[in-house]
C-alpha cells in the first residue's frame, strides 16, 4: 500500500483548517488564506486518493465525480463542525473554562446530529460506489476517507478542553 508516513503527514495538515478555525476565528486576510490553504491540501487529498485506489481508465472516469459529490457534503458536515467548535470556544472562554448545561446539552445534541449524517452520508456514497467499482476498491476508497476522517477527530480530541 501507498500509504506512507509522508501521506500521513498530509492527512495530518488536512485536519489543521477545523481546528485553526475554532480556535482564530476567520476575518478579512485569513480567510484568504484558509481558502488557499484549503484548496492546496484538498488538492494533496486527492492525490493520496488516487495514489491507492489503482483505477482503471474506465472506473476513474465513474469514481471522480461521486468523488467530488462526497467532498462537498462533507465540506458542509465540515462546516457545520466548526460552527459547533467554535460556539463551544465561545461559550467555554465566557464561563472561565465552564459553560452551562443548557448550552452542553445544546452542543451534544448538534454533535450526534452530525455523526448521524455523517454515518448516513457514508451509507449513500458506498452504495453509489459500489454499483461503478468492485468492493475491494469501494472498501479502500471508504477506509481511506475512514482513516483521515478519524485522523482530523483526533487532532481536535486533542485541542478541544473536555466539557465543564
Amino acid at each position: 500500500m501507498r500509504y506512507t508516513s509522508l501521506s500521513l503527514v498530509l492527512i495530518g495538515v488536512f485536519c489543521a483548517p477545523i481546528s485553526v478555525m475554532a480556535q482564530t476565528g476567520s476575518t478579512g486576510k485569513s480567510d484568504t488564506n484558509m481558502e488557499i490553504l484549503k484548496e492546496k491540501l484538498n488538492a494533496d487529498k486527492k492525490l493520496l486518493i488516487a495514489g491507492n485506489m489503482n483505477l482503471s481508465e474506465a472506473e476513474a472516469k465513474q469514481f471522480w465525480p461521486l468523488y467530488n459529490s462526497y467532498q462537498t457534503e462533507l465540506a458542509r458536515l465540515n462546516d457545520r463542525l466548526g460552527r459547533l467548535i467554535a460556539t463551544y470556544a465561545q461559550g467555554y472562554d465566557q464561563g472561565q473554562g465552564q459553560i452551562t448545561d443548557k448550552m452542553a446539552k445544546e452542543l451534544l445534541d448538534e454533535s450526534l446530529v452530525l455523526d448521524e449524517a455523517e454515518a448516513k452520508m457514508r451509507r449513500t456514497y458506498a452504495d453509489k460506489l459500489e454499483k461503478v467499482l468492485p468492493a475491494t476498491k469501494t472498501a479502500r476508497y471508504m477506509q481511506l476517507e475512514s482513516k483521515i476522517r478519524a485522523l482530523l477527530r483526533f487532532e481536535l480530541a486533542q485541542q478541544i478542553p473536555l466539557v465543564y
